[in-house]
């Protein structure tokens, strides 16, 4: 039996409140993260200067949403109740049993705390526990070492590189380090996770 396709759905921790993303957390993410080259640069595509370039961005996100692609949700910061940065599923196969967790990106007050953490948490938990997807599967850029860490921290196993995946912005190769959680390891990384909380 296949499992079951994700729909917008709002997932709340202690530290976060993972919501449907919509063009009202715009101006917060802005706040968060906008016009930050260290944020966006592995995130494909120039650094949004401006609230409105980074609404381009949004509306491009939300536009590929409609049509099934993604699932994007806002992270809420709990305790100021701002949107600090999005996540998505992303390369939904419910007939395979398998997702990404992909296109995430916190602002920079958001590094090396629960955020990532919790978040991870709440989105593997929710793929197993609800969805009951086998396999979640994430990926990053061989060069971005801080994303490569902060993945293998949740428990994830490293698979390998594809390489000469895809082009960057500047036009150089990218070749992506392809991690994932087995259903079957999902007690013993969310074990884990949560201690580590």
């Amino acid at each position: 039996m296949p499992a079951k396709t994700p729909l917008p759905v709002t997932l709340t921790g202690r530290h976060v409140r993972l919501e449907p993303l919509t063009t009202d957390h715009l101006g917060d993410l802005f706040t968060a993260g906008g016009s930050d080259d260290e944020v966006w640069r592995w995130q494909g595509g120039p650094t949004p200067r401006t609230q409105e370039e980074l609404g381009v961005k949004l509306a491009a996100l939300l536009a590929a949403a409609e049509q099934g692609v993604y699932i994007p949700f806002a992270v809420i910061h709990r305790a100021t109740g701002s949107a600090v940065g999005w996540t998505t599923y992303m390369d939904i196969a419910p007939e395979n049993e398998r997702l990404e967790i992909g296109w995430t990106w916190y602002g920079r007050a958001s590094w090396r705390t629960a955020v990532n953490t919790e978040t991870k948490l709440l989105l593997l938990g929710h793929a197993f526990e609800e969805l009951g997807m086998g396999r979640v599967q994430l990926k990053t850029d061989h060069m971005n070492e801080r994303s490569q860490a902060a993945i293998a921290r949740l428990g994830a196993q490293r698979e390998g590189v594809l390489r000469r995946h895809k082009r960057r912005p500047d036009g150089t190769w990218r070749d992506s380090v392809y991690f994932s959680i087995l259903a079957e390891e999902w007690p013993a990384a969310k074990a884990r996770l949560s201690a580590r909380i």
